[in-house]
């Protein structure tokens, strides 16, 4: 078993070499997600400034967390609602809960889920930093549920929505005191947490075949974080992860299997939803050669292993990250 020590150096590691390959001190507009990996993403962009620099770049945190991290390191803050409509962030930094092959994400774990979305589509590149637990084949293999923030009003509708898509358990969030009622989110929004099978992914559906994802393994850190096979939770696979049909069929709800991107847009049409806690989609760098609106996907994740070492993974065809870019 890892101990935790472990973990924050691999977490350090990470978040190091994410910031020397994507960040410089020429930006002037930086988002700043939310969670523990972050902190050290904002003590290695610190060390990069001078006194001068630090004054000449604005930070746009995901939550109160985060805009606490970037007070104490001595940065300075702008709330995401102070930004001029078309003003574009250079670069935007945040962890996740999980990561797929296809770079989807699921975040929320939180509860910072909805801000964090709003900046990372305001983000020319979004970077992820995680450490090797994060980095899975499928979304819900190794993190139980989804967040979805929801307004408190409409719960108990959204938790029935969410059981008809085929959530076995959907519930609110407890806050640290289970007696003070369910946790609320920066929007006074409560959070609540849908399990399901693992999430296929377009590769998946595009084959147009029968998909086990049983059967499925790549190359991915183990529990130590060195790297090795990784096979999907079978159990889970059993419950409905198996499908079959037209390829216009797989992943859409039928059986229970679902792939990312229809389970998103199934859950965001729910009323009393105000957002989901999976990215997926376009990231920032294909938003802006299509000339559409934001990007939810990272460029780039960074996965800190135990052994001192960073994995990273990107999109096809960006095996190269871009420095400064």
């Amino acid at each position: 078993m890892t101990n935790p020590e472990a973990i924050e150096e691999a977490k350090r590691a990470a978040a190091r070499q994410a910031v020397a390959d994507h960040f410089d001190p020429s930006f002037r507009y930086v988002g700043i997600g939310s969670g523990t990996t972050i902190i050290y993403v904002v003590d290695a962009i610190k060390e990069t400034l001078s006194d001068e620099q630090k004054e000449m770049i604005v930070f746009v945190p995901t939550g109160y967390q985060s805009r606490s991290v970037i007070i104490k390191a001595g940065l300075r803050p702008t709330a995401f609602d102070s930004l001029l409509p078309h003003q574009v962030l250079d670069v935007a930094f945040d962890g996740a809960d999980e990561v797929d092959e296809e770079l989807n994400c699921i975040k929320g774990g939180g509860a910072c889920l909805f801000q964090e979305k709003l900046v990372a589509e305001r983000a020319r590149k979004f970077i992820c930093v995680a450490d090797y637990r994060k980095d899975q084949a499928r979304l819900l293999t190794g993190w139980p549920s989804i967040p979805i923030e929801v307004a408190p009003i409409a719960v108990w509708i959204v938790i029935a929505a969410l059981k008809k898509l085929g959530s076995p358990n959907p519930v609110t969030r407890d806050g640290l005191l289970a007696k003070a009622g369910p946790m609320k989110t920066d929007q006074d929004f409560f959070i609540v947490d849908a399990p399901f099978p693992p999430l296929l992914t377009k590769k998946d559906v595009e084959s147009g075949s029968d998909i086990d994802l049983s059967t499925v393994t790549a190359q991915h850190g183990d529990k130590e974080g060195k790297g090795g096979d990784l096979s999907l939770d079978k159990e889970a696979s059993s419950k409905g992860v198996k499908a079959s049909g037209s390829a216009a069929k797989i992943g859409s709800g039928q059986g229970g299997k679902w792939n990312v991107h229809e389970l998103s847009k199934a859950i965001k049409s729910i009323t009393g939803v105000l957002e989901v806690g999976i990215f997926a989609g376009l990231d920032g760098i294909e938003a802006e050669e299509q000339g559409v609106h934001g990007g939810q996907k990272p460029v780039a994740v960074y996965f800190g292993m135990t052994d001192g070492s960073v994995k990273v993974r990107t999109a096809p065809g960006r095996e190269n990250p871009k420095r400064k870019s």
